[in-house]
């Protein structure tokens, strides 16, 4: 009977094997996710970008890494070396004798399978007088020569060859372990024991232990856990923060206390140039005592951060420690929002006590604007832009332009602006025009409605609220020439800013006051039962220039909406007429009650299958936006002191302003490439009435582009639940008529009973 043998790998053969499996499953993956990507490629984006971002800190760094940086080559390097090592063991692999391959006595006699008796003896004889050891042959050779003859003419070897793969019968069956022998000698025991105790007992477990103690400093956003109970601690003791205040929270952080963060450093030079900084700068709260905020670290975080928003210069020790705080600070700002939205969700949820103010969360969301534009909050927006300088702007608010924000600017004429900019030459005027048309411009489409109700356009009291916004961008340079071309309206905030001033003047006619116009004419017309066809004047001349064209077809349309009541009252009449003397046929208006309730059921019918169709396609959306993973790299932002590239994202949420809270939670839009659709979910006033909302679209980059659009809300009383349904009530005679049978039934089977016995 066979048996087995374990041995280990004398000759090395096996242990090569091992080897090259080990190495290659190393070596592949590292390849595919180490290996530096195509370094033209990168160099080809920044190419592409230079016209617009060629100015920007950030622009300007990355080139100075690519050109500097040695890690890719290292990694080139360390991968080449780890594919050369495989490749020579695989080289080794292949030279190896094959030991373990399945015995073919014809191919040792070098016949074909199937050969006659007489061949094979020919082939030996032939064989033999070649390779027999008295004729100088090889030993080991003739010996194979002969086991193969006698496998094909001896009938038990024959036998034994077809049966069991070698003509000495059944061998016993040997596992090779891929290891060498040496390992198992027991000269070497104290050695391959001292190698495991380490690698198994003192290695791995603090390597293990490592990582775990510093992940467990870190939430799921890379946030020290210590700095988000810092900010919850603050934001409850005080809900309504002022910029300064929250500046302070801010800097608090620890991420910037070198105990906590090896990245954040205290130099010696620090107390020399910090109170420097502290005297240009004025009054930053120096002397407040309260704790974080009275630390060295948090001070010079606080000095850094407000250094960058007024755009001062610091030396280049501090400008390293500024560019490292000004890079982590959008982060922990929106660790500060989501503080303050679970703040907010415990307070609706179980009270006790005050929730943070929206103005606190949208003071945020302003700061991380500022630090990402390196601007204070007073500053005009125009200085995003390159060139632009604060001796400029008073170009710029003159009373013939009064462009105080971007979109102002967009909506000049070209040869207005450029007259307003000649403070530019060619080139920078272009360059401002360029990175002007690369800003975003947003369009927001809202959609009101109750999902999974019977009527989803009825809103009940407790109802969960849907509002489905669609955001679209597009760019500066797309709307240029729609504001030239087509008639512009005016945006909210430019109306506000022109109601506020008064400076409007009564000669600019505004679009909305030529359709009133046109509105009051139809009415005079109506009183006067257009007796005689009136001349309208022409509209007045207006910044615009296609603005008579609007005037004249405002007109226009008030006149055919004249001419069409004129109809539809004759036609009225015509109707009365006909009903008046068709009053006595009852046959008829029965037939017409008869369509009229056909056709309210059809459209009931076909408004259920809309709701139904609205309600699944939302469902796969849903579905589609779980499984999908959408990439957050969006458009670079075009940011002139920020130090790392930053990409376009934006914060949708709905808020009540008159009450100053957050209807439903800040929803951060991070992959807003071109088209984005978001539903914003909130449950319905508990009462019933109307109630004014606010829509806002916040950018978390830009100043001055954010979007307000009011939402308004009818909410009306929930119905009242059914105590009892008319499918649920038996009539009284169905309950006899069960009685009756089940008594009938009850005297059949005792009568059986009876049978029976």
């Amino acid at each position: 009977m066979a048996g087995q043998q374990f041995q280990y790998d004398d000759s090395g053969n096996t242990f090569f094997y091992f080897l090259t499996s080990f190495v290659g499953l190393i070596v592949i993956p590292a390849t595919y996710y180490l290996w530096p990507r195509d370094q033209n490629a990168e160099q080809l984006r920044l190419k592409s970008l230079r016209r617009v971002h060629g100015r920007c800190l950030w622009y300007r760094l990355r080139l100075m890494k690519s050109q500097q940086s040695i890690v890719p080559t290292l990694k080139k390097a360390a991968l080449l070396f780890g594919w050369a090592v495989f490749l020579l063991l695989a080289y080794k692999v292949s030279k190896l004798d094959r030991e373990y391959q399945e015995y073919n006595p014809y191919e040792v006699l070098n016949l074909d399978p199937g050969a006659s008796l007489s061949e094979i003896k020919k082939q030996y004889r032939v064989l033999s007088l070649k390779f027999h050891p008295d004729k100088g042959g090889d030993e080991a050779t003739f010996m194979r020569i002969a086991k193969a003859y006698a496998a094909l003419t001896n009938e038990q070897s024959r036998q034994n060859w077809e049966t069991y793969g070698n003509p000495d019968g059944p061998g016993a069956t040997s596992f090779g372990i891929a290891l060498p022998a040496w390992i198992v000698d027991q000269k070497n025991s104290m050695l391959v024991l001292l190698v495991y105790g380490l690698a198994f007992m003192v290695i791995l477990p603090v390597v293990v232990g490592t990582w775990w103690y510093r992940s467990i400093r870190y939430s799921g956003d890379q946030i020290l856990i210590n700095t988000t109970q810092l900010f919850m601690h603050f934001m409850y003791k005080t809900p309504n923060m002022n910029m300064k205040r929250l500046a302070m929270v801010l800097t608090a952080a620890f991420e910037f206390d070198p105990r906590s963060n090896k990245e954040a450093t205290i130099r010696p030079t620090d107390n020399i140039e910090v109170p420097q900084l502290i005297r240009e700068l004025g009054n930053i709260n120096v002397k407040k005592k309260e704790p974080p905020f009275c630390y060295p670290y948090s001070l010079k975080a606080r000095v850094l951060v407000l250094a960058h928003l007024a755009r001062m210069d610091v030396s280049e020790e501090l400008e390293e420690d500024q560019r490292f705080v000004v890079r982590k600070s959008p982060a922990l700002l929106q660790e500060m929002i989501n503080v303050g939205c679970q703040l907010t969700m415990m307070a609706n949820s179980r009270g006790g006590f005050h929730a943070p103010r929206l103005v606190t969360i949208e003071n945020c969301m302003k700061l991380t604007q500022m630090i990402v534009q390196g601007l204070q909050e007073s500053k005009s927006p125009l200085l995003q832009l390159p060139h632009f300088e604060e001796e400029h702007l008073r170009y710029c608010i003159s009373k013939k332009y009064k462009v105080r924000s971007l979109q102002d600017l967009v909506s000049l004429k070209d040869s207005d602006r450029r007259s307003m900019l000649r403070f530019l030459g060619e080139e920078k005027y272009d360059e401002v025009m360029a990175v002007l048309g690369s800003f975003p411009h947003i369009n927001m489409d809202t959609k009101l409605q109750v999902l999974d109700d019977e009527d989803s356009n009825n809103i009940t009291a407790g109802s969960i609220v849907t509002v489905t916004v669609t955001l679209t961008r597009k760019k500066m340079a797309e709307v240029f020439e729609k504001e030239q071309d087509s008639t512009p309206c005016l945006t909210e905030e430019t109306a506000t800013t022109e109601d506020a001033q008064g400076d409007s003047s009564k000669a600019k006619t505004k679009v909305w006051q030529n359709k009133s116009k046109g509105a009051k004419k139809t009415a005079k017309s109506k009183k006067k039962k257009l007796t005689k066809k009136k001349t309208t004047p022409a509209p007045s001349k207006t910044k615009q220039a296609n603005g008579n064209v609007a005037g004249n077809e405002v007109v226009v349309a008030s006149t055919a909406a004249v001419k069409e009541e004129e109809d539809d009252a004759s036609d009225k009449g015509s109707e009365s007429d006909e009903g008046e003397a068709n009053k006595d046929s009852p046959s008829e208006r029965d037939e017409d009650s008869d369509k009229q309730s056909d056709t309210e059921v059809d459209e009931m019918a076909g408004d259920d299958e809309e709701e139904w169709e609205a309600l699944q396609q939302s469902i796969q959306r849903r579905e589609r936006a779980l499984l999908e993973t959408k990439s957050k790299v969006t458009h670079p932002v075009y940011s002139l002191y920020f130090p790392e590239e930053k990409q376009e994202w934006w914060w949708l949420y709905i808020a009540d302003r008159r009450d100053q809270t957050l209807v439903s939670m800040p929803y951060h839009v991070c992959t807003l490439k071109d088209t984005e659709e978001v539903e914003l979910k909130f449950p319905a006033p508990s009462k019933t009435g109307n109630y004014q909302y606010s829509v806002i679209l916040r950018s978390d980059s830009y100043l001055g582009l954010d979007q307000i659009k009011p939402l308004k809300l009818e909410v009306h009383e929930a119905k009242a639940m059914l105590d009892n349904h008319p499918q649920w009530d038996i009539p009284d005679t169905e309950e006899e008529d069960e009685e009756q049978e089940d008594s009938d039934g009850i005297e059949e089977s005792e009568d059986d009973d009876e049978d029976n016995d």
